[in-house]
């Protein structure tokens, strides 16, 4: 739906009239699907659509250019510019046009009750290390040093006429440094040696910290000189301190709206229990998959939650989409709450899965009844498969296996984007 593009596209744009002008819509967003379909970086991306005359008929243009139509950094930029309001409601449009075309072959009115609706939920890692509390306390250190000597050299530039040149504050960097490798270069450290570790490394982040405060009521506007990457980062720095302080004392394992990157503190960990993917740092996500295949992002945070809260609202948005409620409903154990199960008894939808209490005695009066049920049990999570073979392949063929974008904003333009491309193949089948 190019047309509900342009508009989306326009309304981020700004209105004043100045500078040059902007890229068509198709263009912005045709790019990012390119990207996402054939899995490429930003920069590589822009070399095919330069060579490949087929990318640049998709993106709307009706000659062979000769040169690339943007820079790739411009990438970034279609990113932030579409918001997720306007990338669920291109997906939402291009699943509307199927189930439109259905609707047509059927002449007879709608049932009050049809199809299946599947509902799962995943993480979507972002591009980060494994954190670790040591680590991103060494990190920290690491950045605060970073900004004193950016401060410091701003010093000597404003004390340039003056006699008496400023002293340079002591960090003790190498010693803090091989106290850390000391640590980390152990193949099993015990916990006592992990908390000495980090009892220093805090008073190390502590010290620079109170530097750059004393710098700072010395020499007023200095942290303005600071470019916005460095003056982001001390900020979160000290979040983290708090943070890690407050678990160091009281000797805690977890804090709310836990940091684990300094340079994307919006990722927050994810809790899997799997094999091999206890624990994954990215933003989850909510996805329903309906009738003839499409998937709907429902629900993105960056916070951890209970998706059994999702089932109700996703239920809903089936009836308003569908003009029906689902037959049946596919979804995991944690969905099964008894909110959810009263739920669907009330609107007469069958939410597959064990029933609540004991399993029944088996008799020779129940024995067909509860080989029947055992057969649907097994049927229903056979029609569960294609809600998990979607993220298998959104992670697996398309990028949501690891999210190379840092911000929050362009992240969540990745996510969507890569559920989109799986519908635009699909509808393409």
């Amino acid at each position: 739906p190019w047309e509900l593009v342009e508009t989306c596209y326009e309304e981020s744009l700004s209105q004043s009239g100045m500078g040059a002008p902007s890229l068509p819509g198709r263009v912005a967003y045709g790019a990012l699907v390119i990207k996402e379909r054939l899995g490429t970086s930003d920069e590589e991306t822009v070399e095919q659509i330069a060579e490949n005359p087929y990318l640049q008929y998709f993106l709307g243009y009706t000659e062979l250019l000769q040169n690339p139509p943007f820079d790739e950094t411009m990438m970034v930029h279609f990113r932030s510019r579409f918001k997720e309001e306007h990338l669920r409601l291109i997906n939402e449009e291009i699943i509307a046009k199927e189930v439109v075309k259905k609707s047509e072959d059927d002449n007879d009115d709608p049932p009050s009750h049809s199809g299946k609706l599947l509902v799962d939920a995943t993480c979507t890692p972002a591009d980060v290390k494994y954190p670790t509390d040591l680590g991103l306390l060494n990190e920290a250190r690491e950045k605060t040093e970073r900004i004193i000597d950016e401060l410091h050299t701003e010093v000597l530039k404003r004390t340039a006429s003056v006699d008496q040149t400023p002293k340079k504050v002591r960090t003790y960097r190498l010693e803090a440094r091989k106290r850390y490798l000391l640590v980390a270069k152990s193949k099993k450290p015990g916990r006592k040696k992990i908390r000495k570790a980090i009892g220093q490394q805090l008073r190390y982040v502590r010290r620079n910290l109170k530097h750059i405060e004393k710098m700072h009521q010395e020499h007023r506007g200095l942290l303005q000189t600071l470019n916005g990457y460095w003056y982001k980062c001390l900020l979160v720095i000290h979040t983290l301190y708090d943070q890690q302080l407050e678990m160091y004392k009281q000797r805690k394992r977890s804090v709310a709206e836990r940091i684990v990157s300094i340079s994307q503190p919006h990722v927050r960990p994810i809790v899997r229990g799997k094999a091999g993917k206890k624990v994954e740092f990215g933003a989850k996500v909510s996805i329903s998959h309906r009738n003839g295949g499409f998937v709907s992002l429902d629900r993105l945070s960056w916070e951890a939650y209970n998706e059994s809260s999702d089932l109700i609202p996703q239920i809903e948005t089936y009836y308003e989409r569908n003009g029906c409620y689902p037959e049946s409903v596919h979804a995991d154990q944690i969905y099964q709450t008894r909110a959810n199960r009263r739920y669907c008894k009330e609107k007469g939808i069958r939410l597959a899965g064990k029933a609540l209490g004991r399993p029944k005695k088996e008799t020779e009066a129940n024995k067909a009844e509860i080989a029947r049920e055992k057969a649907q049990r097994r049927q229903d999570e056979l029609d569960r498969i294609p809600v998990e073979g979607k993220f298998g392949n959104a992670k697996r063929k398309g990028t949501l296996e690891r999210i190379m974008a840092k911000l929050s904003n362009t992240s969540e333009s990745v996510i969507h984007i890569g559920f989109t491309v799986l519908n635009l193949d699909k509808k393409l089948r």
